[in-house]
């Protein structure tokens, strides 16, 4: 799992929930633990992107303030809104999105030419709105992140996927932050979750540069659909 996310850009931590949950001590403590893991696995691959020049640091300057932001007020109306609403609108949402990056093709590679002109406003306004309902539901939600950098920021994949991780890292220290006051992490799942994540972290990071945008696009689509599949899921399992 760790692997596929340094890949493209995505901790997957919806994927990883349900078994933290399952082994935590309590909810509160299984999703404070998921979001210490996500956090280390996005550091581990922000690592390797830093090293390979695929994050945007002014991109980063403008989404990560109002993500933090956003997932600390999270945090605080968490239980205000049913959740499993709010996971059935992500899951629409992240399996519209990938559908649309596996229908359409790429824009041609800007890598090597003129910077692209990003939407600075999408941003910073995406980045709030994420970080805000990750906050409220307990995720970091990379997943939502990446089709908001590709589709209204502008960005170019290979950048988007750093970029998206690094900012990840910041969710998921606000987001561990807001938990904090109301209940600690499950230390234990942390320490292992991290252990296990952080190899295949490095490698998938690695492994980012190898692939083109047509297969990096396509591998994101694919990521983001199986991430919305099991957000339906977990949003249907929340009703019963």
């Amino acid at each position: 799992m760790a692997l596929a996310g340094g890949v493209v850009g995505l901790v997957l931590g919806n994927i990883r929930l349900p078994l933290l949950l399952l082994l935590a001590s309590s909810p509160a403590s299984g999703g404070g633990a998921n979001i210490a893991v996500s956090g280390v696995a996005a550091a581990a691959a922000s690592a390797a992107h830093i090293r390979a020049g695929r994050i945007n640091w002014s991109l980063f300057a403008w989404m990560a303030p109002p993500s933090m932001a956003g997932a600390l007020a999270g945090g605080y109306l968490a239980g205000v809104i049913p959740q499993g609403a709010l996971l059935l609108v992500i899951a629409a949402v992240l399996i519209l999105s990938g559908l649309d990056l596996l229908r359409r093709r790429p824009s041609p590679s800007r890598e090597g030419d003129e910077e692209p002109a990003l939407d600075v406003l999408a941003a910073v306004l995406s980045g709030a709105l994420i970080g805000l309902v990750g906050g409220l539901v307990g995720l970091i939600l990379g997943a939502l992140r990446m089709p908001a950098l590709l589709r209204l920021v502008g960005e170019v994949p290979s950048r988007a996927v750093g970029t998206n991780l690094a900012v990840g890292v910041c969710v998921g220290v606000a987001g561990l932050v807001g938990h904090l006051p109301s209940s600690r992490p499950d230390l234990t799942l942390v320490l292992v979750g991290a252990a296990a994540s952080i190899p295949g972290a490095l490698v998938g990071a690695r492994l980012t540069g190898r692939l083109s945008e047509s297969a990096l696009v396509r591998a994101i689509g694919m990521a983001l659909i199986v991430a919305g599949v099991v957000a339906a899921v977990q949003a249907v399992a929340s009703v019963r």
